[in-house]
């Protein structure tokens, strides 16, 4: 795809590292309700975008059904996008990326759409390790459809009418981080700062990035008794510490107290710099990531930032081998065998 030059910003705008507005990373007006966490989310995607300085025409953005499914819509409008069936926008994901290995997805998907329909397609992504930031707008409730609860929904959450869920919480994090994910982390939709640095760390990792993002349902699910509310969330996040993304183009020195903190280097030699409220909890270890989310389960609190992170692990693309040239891009001649390539394997396997 050849992209046109940009054209010179007005006098006085934000332009990136590779000369763009912040307006080249929007999207349409939302249609969701004021006050949505699911639009704070789609805001923090187009800053780290564009801080980031990332090519909108390499971006591909998948989605499932669902209210969160509608949040692509609202940023990259000049991205290639891809609205799936419900709960299948892994398949689709893992289609296009071997398609064109060179190209950039962001899934969003919601509670429902991946803990429940699409959890098979769910586990066998993250188990691949596809590289795809994969963002769960998790609000414990089925927002589409009047707000029944959905699988994150944590026993003893109620509901506007009184129902309450006897059934335990799916631990999308926990499940990530067991199937094979090589980088992990939850926040919060209204968290700025948080987010951010977590998503621009995602869009730098190569592999599958899980980023469960609590964000509360104004309409169903944000009154007392919900733990998926803004009050409940806000007062029992437990912040693993303060998170810092360094990208690799920019040559910036951070100061930190000694033995404060745990730099990570990632594959494009970006850096994540982890401020920990404990000196002793490194995200590289699978072990005490399973364990800091199951305390943190116990004590009904949300562990929130950067929770495993493995940069070493080969991605599933990887794993294939896949040629250089994207298969997208390769002649007919070459990806449909003729009779005697045919007849040749046939006969080298009696």
């Amino acid at each position: 795809m050849t992209t046109p030059a940009p054209a010179s910003p007005a006098a006085g705008r934000k332009i990136n590292r590779i000369n763009l507005e912040v307006a080249a990373y929007r999207g349409g007006r939302t249609t969701l309700c004021a006050g949505c966490g699911h639009n704070a989310i789609s805001e923090r995607i187009v800053d780290a975008c564009f801080e980031m300085g990332v090519q909108p025409e390499r971006m591909i953005k998948l989605s499932g059904i669902g209210c969160s499914s509608k949040s692509p819509a609202y940023f990259l409008g000049g991205s290639h996008g891809f609205n799936a069936v419900h709960g299948r926008m892994p398949a689709v994901a893992t289609g296009a990326l071997l398609a064109n290995k060179t190209l950039l997805p962001i899934g969003v998907s919601g509670d429902g759409d991946t803990g429940a329909i699409g959890a098979g397609q769910f586990v066998h992504l993250m188990r691949r390790n596809v590289p795809i930031v994969y963002i769960v707008e998790n609000n414990g409730c089925y927002g589409l459809t009047k707000g029944q609860l959905s699988p994150t929904a944590d026993a003893g959450s109620a509901l506007k009418n009184g129902v309450v869920s006897g059934l335990p919480a799916m631990d999308l994090c926990a499940l990530a981080v067991q199937l094979g994910a090589t980088f992990v982390a939850r926040s919060f939709s209204g968290d700025k700062k948080q987010l951010s640095s977590v998503l621009k760390a995602a869009l730098a990792h190569r592999g599958a990035a899980l980023l469960d993002v609590i964000s509360p349902c104004v309409t169903f699910n944000d009154h007392e008794g919900s733990t998926k509310s803004y009050a409940y969330v806000k007062d029992h996040a437990d912040p693993l510490g303060e998170i810092t993304f360094v990208p690799f183009f920019d040559d910036i020195s951070v100061e930190y107290d000694p033995g404060s903190s745990i730099a990570v280097t990632l594959h494009d030699g970006s850096r994540v710099v982890l401020k920990k409220l404990d000196d002793k909890y490194d995200p590289r270890d699978k072990l005490a990531a399973l364990a800091l989310l199951h305390e943190s389960n116990q004590r009904g609190e949300l562990a929130t930032g950067l929770i495993y992170v493995d940069p070493a692990k080969p991605s599933f693309v990887d794993l294939l081998n896949v040629v250089d040239t994207p298969l997208s891009f390769l002649p007919e001649a070459q990806t449909r065998p003729g009779r005697e390539a045919l007849a040749d394997i046939m006969a080298r396997l009696r």
